[in-house]
């Protein structure tokens, strides 16, 4: 019996230790070969055109572009690339943006190898993979006057906090660089997925919800 032919995929996340994980898990896997590991998101569009990945796991969060974006840009230059989200964000927002930017998968960060392993799989045959966890969300976010999902307290990171914290504190996107010790680019990145999770459009309503869930207390 023919073994399976192997599919080449790309690591993508912030966390070296993570992506490190991932590789390891995936070392004893014959069908699947780990071509290469980034950790931004400009690092992973070269490695899209140099190590010829056909799916790539990517990570939201990315120190120097909106993972969003990231996956809009792969998939728009290369279309035979899939590209499966692997996140911690369950809300309905992140997983529609990915989908509606290109995403053929979407995986939380809490699953099991064999989870992962079918994700791969499934998006590489041209199918969409949804976790179930990803599929009760956007089934509870569709709902009709589903109050829920606009009460529920929005979790976010410590990094969140703290640049949501200075945005109330009325400081400039540089001043909380500086006083962070972070670039420019992961302020913005920190911000867009602020209004992502609070649901608005701009500094007031960030303001404006951050009083309204005590998301500072």
């Amino acid at each position: 019996m023919p073994s399976e032919p192997t599919i080449r995929i790309l690591l993508v996340d912030d966390h070296q230790m993570f992506i490190d994980g991932l590789a390891a898990i995936f070392s004893d896997v014959d069908e699947i070969q780990v071509v290469g590991k980034c950790l931004n998101g400009a690092e992973a569009l070269k490695q899209c055109q140099a190590a010829n990945p056909q799916v790539v796991l990517l990570d939201i969060n990315l120190p120097d572009m909106d993972g969003v974006e990231v996956c809009k840009k792969i998939t728009t230059t290369h279309p035979n690339i899939k590209v499966i989200a692997l996140t911690t964000h369950s809300e309905g927002s992140f997983i529609s943006g990915m989908l509606n930017n290109g995403a053929k998968g979407y995986v939380l960060k809490n699953s099991d190898k064999d989870t992962l392993k079918k994700a791969i799989k499934t998006v590489h045959r041209g199918e969409t993979f949804l976790a179930e966890e990803v599929t009760e969300a956007l089934i509870q976010d569709m709902m009709p006057n589903n109050k829920s999902s606009r009460t529920l307290i929005p979790k976010l990171t410590r990094r969140e906090k703290e640049v949501l914290a200075l945005i109330v504190e009325e400081y400039t996107t540089q001043e909380i660089a500086d006083k962070l010790f972070i670039s420019l680019n992961t302020v913005e990145t920190h911000r867009k997925n602020l209004l992502h999770k609070l649901n608005v459009r701009n500094t007031a309503g960030l303001v404006r919800s951050a009083l309204e869930h005590k998301l500072l207390h």
